[in-house]
């Protein structure tokens, strides 16, 4: 499953990032040599970076990478690291799935009302639905997590912050 996850999450983030380097190549390219942007880059842009953002967002979380305050960690018992990491764990998951949920509903009535971004008319529906499910499995995830013991980190290893 987490082959699957890694590939999908991981070709949805990598192609929107790669869209987002062409168009903005083009796009300067226009500027500077045609003296002509390309018409809606900036909410192309806008839209892409949501898809790089929560495409990408299952995979930190199932890799544990987000960034963390671990200074204490050194000096806390396992059985405190291990209660921290499924706190952590809980409440991250039911927040995406909460999220998630309020995101499906918004979706829902930006497609009843007809909801479009302001220069190209693009449907704003669907990202918001893309959004809602990539929150629900990064809340998957992090439930997926529970079982799980928290990763022994080496000395200097981590993101202290």
């Amino acid at each position: 499953m987490n082959k699957i996850l890694d590939l999908l999450c991981g070709l949805l983030s990598g192609i929107a990032l790669f869209a987002i380097m062409a168009l903005t190549f083009f796009d300067v390219l226009g500027r500077k040599f045609a003296s002509n942007s390309i018409p809606g880059s900036l909410e192309l842009t806008e839209l892409l970076m949501v898809v790089v953002i929560f495409g990408a967002l299952p995979l930190v979380s199932r890799r544990g990478e987000h960034v963390e305050f671990d200074s204490l960690d050194p000096f806390l018992p396992h059985w405190v690291r291990r209660a921290q990491a499924v706190l952590v764990h809980l409440f991250c998951g039911a927040l995406l799935l909460g999220l998630a949920w309020l995101m499906w509903r918004t979706g829902t009535q930006f497609a009843v009302n007809g909801e479009t971004t302001a220069q190209l008319h693009l449907a704003k529906a669907p990202f918001i639905y893309g959004m809602a499910v990539l929150c629900g499995v990064t809340g998957l995830v992090h439930l997926a997590l529970l079982r799980e013991p928290p990763p022994e980190r080496l000395e200097g290893e981590g993101a202290a912050l």
